[in-house]
């Protein structure tokens, strides 16, 4: 009898981030609905928050809507303002620099290095100026920027340097946490991270003289949290702010991810270390490039990323996975070319690493429950291609 391959529709899709629940998610989620526990008062929003602060050592830790959110309530921080001038990446979402804009100061984009895609600290040293405020590096994939020379340049120019950890929980340098070098940093646990619940983030504040104003901006500008703990003998308007508050029902879902992380970051490493091997071949013979991943980064195998030879190349490449049910992406349009950099700011030097490498940057499926057959069918594809 005629063996015959199954259809394409039959193939179960390997979608490029899947969110599932790992470990005591919905038994805290029902929990926080039994207990009425679903307000941002939240017992599961407190230990999220201790969880976090423990994780960081950081002088507090605020869940906050989103990454998004963080960035802005840093940017409020700061009292930036229009002539204020912020340093950061121009491969980065829009986030990190549409943060800075509501406030009226100005991104001052800089070049990537090649190997990672983090901030190049010496376009960083190029760029600072009378009005530069703050360095903004962002941690992309996971990877620590270098922020031994990103703290130097802070100290010496006595700016403030502050962390796009949006991508970064779990991951370290030096045997420091990402994220708690700056004075501020951001994290996101949207559906796509690391460890998620669906939106979320968190401010981590790791100077001190932060901290109580960062609890009055995510109450609206009150001093709700003084007023609670008794040290003010009115609750009400101090300070500008916003509802940068998150319900209990997301925190829920949140702690039971955060219990895991050592577990899910074992296994994710585990997967990108597959990839790195499996892939080894292709980049000797020149067909594509790996990420580079200093020995000083113990890195959280956000992303699993490779340099294809050309944009169209990159783009052939995503509709042949996509012909097998393996969803594959590119990643970040530089911010300095996009249309409201080019309609509002003024323009930057040329950033040659940056217009070249994101053109052709490609994103592998990697996630918490990825299974070693899913990993090798991608793997089989990827190679299928260029044998092809």
């Amino acid at each position: 009898m005629e063996l015959v391959s199954p259809a394409p529709s039959a193939t179960p899709k390997i979608p490029f981030n899947r969110l599932e629940p790992l470990g005591r998610e919905l038994e805290y989620v029902v929990q926080a609905i039994s207990e009425r526990e679903v307000g941002p008062a939240s017992r599961f929003v407190r230990a999220c928050e201790d969880w976090l602060t423990c994780h960081y050592k950081a002088a507090g830790v605020l869940l906050v809507p989103s990454a998004t959110a963080a960035l802005e309530m840093i940017a409020m921080l700061l009292d930036l303002g229009p002539g204020d001038e912020v340093i950061m990446p121009s491969f980065t979402f829009v986030s990190t620099a549409n943060a800075m804009v509501l406030r009226g100061a100005r991104p001052c984009f800089v070049d990537v290095l090649p190997g990672t895609m983090n901030i190049d600290p010496e376009a960083v040293a190029a760029a600072i100026t009378p009005r530069t405020k703050a360095i903004l590096p962002v941690h992309y994939a996971g990877v620590g920027c270098e922020l031994e020379r990103l703290g130097e340049l802070a100290r010496a120019n006595d700016l403030v340097l502050v962390e796009d950890a949006a991508q970064a929980i779990g991951a370290s340098r030096g045997g420091r946490r990402v994220g708690s070098a700056g004075a501020l940093a951001a994290l996101s646990f949207h559906e796509t991270k690391n460890v998620g619940c669906g939106e979320g983030g968190a401010l981590i504040v790791n100077d001190p003289a932060y901290l109580e104003r960062a609890h009055m901006l995510r109450d609206k500008g009150t001093n709700r949290k003084a007023f609670l703990g008794g040290s003010a003998d009115k609750y009400t308007w101090v300070d500008i702010g916003s509802s940068f508050s998150v319900s209990g029902l997301t925190a829920a879902f949140l702690l039971g991810q955060l219990e895991k992380l050592d577990e899910l970051t074992a296994r994710r490493r585990a997967i990108h270390a597959r990839y790195m091997a499996a892939f080894q071949d292709l980049e000797d013979r020149g067909a594509v490039r790996l990420p580079r991943v200093e020995p000083l980064c113990d890195h959280n195998a956000h992303i699993f990323f490779m340099f294809l030879r050309s944009t169209e190349e990159r783009e052939r490449l995503i509709a042949y996975l996509a012909s097998l049910r393996i969803q594959a992406v590119f990643h970040y349009v530089p911010l300095h070319t996009a249309p409201f950099a080019r309609a509002h700011l003024e323009a930057p030097p040329s950033l040659p690493v940056t217009e070249d490498l994101a053109h052709r940057l490609l994103r592998l499926p990697l996630y918490n429950a990825m299974t070693n057959d899913e990993v090798d069918r991608v793997i089989h594809a990827v190679h299928g291609f260029f044998e092809g």
